[in-house]
């Protein structure tokens, strides 16, 4: 059974999420603002964190920053949770790291769509295999990026994505089909998001000159391949 952290400092939403992710067999914890949040993750390990980005104190967008940057959370998936429902607070919200964002107010159904999407998401990534191409390699247990013994640093969402154009290279997709397979058919995100983490990850692999391999299909969308 999977354990969610509410991170919300409005009791009656609480409340409500609670008892809707309960009815649908999940256990619950619940903090009222960023710090709470912090403390609770020190003795408990949630599979997954419910985030409202307006806090008391430290926002909900601050406190995600932080858990992506921490390699002992970074891989804890995180779905934003917040009135701002413009397209450009989404696209803020999902660069910080998180899986998906959920605009208030929600429907309990697709609240519990969204958790079960990103915990699968979750699991596929942890049992799916090691992959190396061209010298650039994904260790899919410890989670790290690297070409030829250096690491490259990397956020969640754009290791999921190289990870899908690693295992599927030389193939076209279409924006729509890398949300769905990257973002989850379950997640409502724009398509011009996809474009913000392909050039996201293209810089990370810049370095090692790896960029090259992630490729523009005119048309069409992008295609990872060393042809």
């Amino acid at each position: 059974m999977a354990t969610i952290l509410i991170v919300d400092d409005e009791p009656d939403i609480r409340e409500v999420i609670r008892f809707t992710l309960e009815e649908a067999g999940f256990q619950v914890l619940e903090a009222g603002h960023a710090d709470e949040a912090r403390k609770l993750l020190t003795n408990e390990e949630p599979d997954l964190l419910l985030l409202d980005w307006m806090l008391p104190g430290r926002s909900g967008l601050e406190l995600a920053q932080q858990l992506k940057q921490n390699s002992k959370s970074r891989n804890l998936p995180v779905i934003m949770v917040s009135a701002r429902g413009e397209e450009e607070d989404r696209i803020k919200g999902l660069n910080t790291g998180a899986d998906d964002y959920v605009s208030k107010p929600f429907s309990p159904r697709e609240l519990v769509a969204r958790v079960n999407a990103v915990l699968r998401r979750a699991r596929t990534d942890e049992i799916a295999d090691d992959v190396e191409i061209s010298g650039l390699r994904i260790d899919n247990v410890s989670h790290r990026v690297s070409a030829g013994g250096r690491a490259i640093e990397i956020a969640p969402t754009e290791y999921r994505l190289l990870h899908f154009f690693m295992t599927h290279a030389d193939r076209a997709f279409s924006r729509s089909q890398l949300l769905d397979q990257v973002w989850g058919d379950q997640v409502y995100v724009e398509e011009r998001t996809v474009d913000v983490h392909v050039r996201r990850l293209r810089k990370a692999l810049e370095e090692t000159g790896h960029d090259r391999l992630l490729q523009t299909v005119r048309g069409v969308g992008y295609r990872f391949s060393a042809k």
